[in-house]
């Protein structure tokens, strides 16, 4: 090996590597491949004018590049938002506490989905795990219930009016209904999904929630996971699927209680 090469400088250009990939993975499909084009070609523009001489494209050009990167701030701020969310929700620093769900909740959401699904009422079910999701959705009534396939069903009827929103569901229970979720803003999805699909994979890509999505039209079943959409499910898939995600146990806020309790001055006093 040649003196002038350090092992430094070859774990240097895989860490450059494995970002740039993770940079195209995030923004495969959106918005931003487009605009990352377009940059390009006003860069071989600034450059063909200061070859060929052209001082006024230049110096246009030479005041747009100078700001680049607050440029790339403004024009790429969701893209990173997803992308640092998505660092955050994996770090080795996250308590990594997700949502526990009992078997009784998964069997009623399971139940609830397929009796939508049969009478083709259209539904939108958001299942909380690790990341807060209250700043990320708008609007919403207040219901604190246990999940059930009778709410559930009383919530997306027709003539409910809070039919037309999310639920979101936290620790067995649903916590807000009529909830609106942000859209997902890539242009690769499938034209014929909605509403309701493109909601659950805006979700899902800022956050890691599991949306349970019901097809109005079709009747169909679906779940995203990670900016991911799995379709056409029943139901003894999405109660695997969920068994999968969701331990079962003592939710995470009961947990967090007991803690504070048994940490408490003079708690350890107490116990027989």
């Amino acid at each position: 090996m040649p003196s002038w090469l350090r092992w430094q400088d070859g774990v240097d250009v895989l860490l450059v590597a494995l970002v740039i990939y993770r940079i195209f993975l995030v923004i495969k499909g959106t918005r931003a491949v487009q605009i990352l084009l377009g940059l390009a070609v006003l860069m071989l523009a600034y450059v063909g004018a200061e070859f060929f001489e052209f001082f006024t494209l230049h110096w246009i050009l030479n005041g747009f590049l100078s700001s680049l990167i607050l440029v790339v701030v403004v024009l790429f701020q969701n893209d990173i938002r997803r992308a640092l969310a998505h660092v955050g929700m994996n770090s080795v620093f996250t308590y990594g506490e997700t949502g526990a769900m009992g078997p009784q909740a998964i069997e009623e959401l399971m139940k609830g989905s397929v009796s939508l699904a049969n009478k083709k009422i259209g539904a939108l079910i958001v299942l909380e795990r690790g990341t807060e999701l209250r700043d990320y959705v708008e609007g919403g009534v207040r219901v604190g219930g246990h999940v059930s396939r009778e709410l559930l069903l009383s919530i997306f009827l027709p003539y409910s009016p809070i039919h037309d929103g999310a639920v979101l569901v936290k620790d067995d229970q649903i916590l807000w209904a009529g909830c609106f979720l942000p859209l997902t803003t890539r242009i690769d999805v499938d034209k014929e999904l909605g509403t309701r699909h493109r909601a659950a994979l805006g979700i899902t890509e800022e956050t890691d929630a599991v949306v349970i999505v019901v097809s109005e039209e079709r009747g169909a079943i679906s779940m995203a996971i990670n900016g991911r959409l799995t379709r056409d499910l029943d139901g003894a898939s999405l109660r695997r699927v969920l068994t999968r995600l969701f331990p079962a146990g003592e939710p995470p806020r009961e947990r967090r209680r007991r803690r504070r309790a048994k940490d408490k001055p003079g708690a350890r006093e107490a116990q027989p």
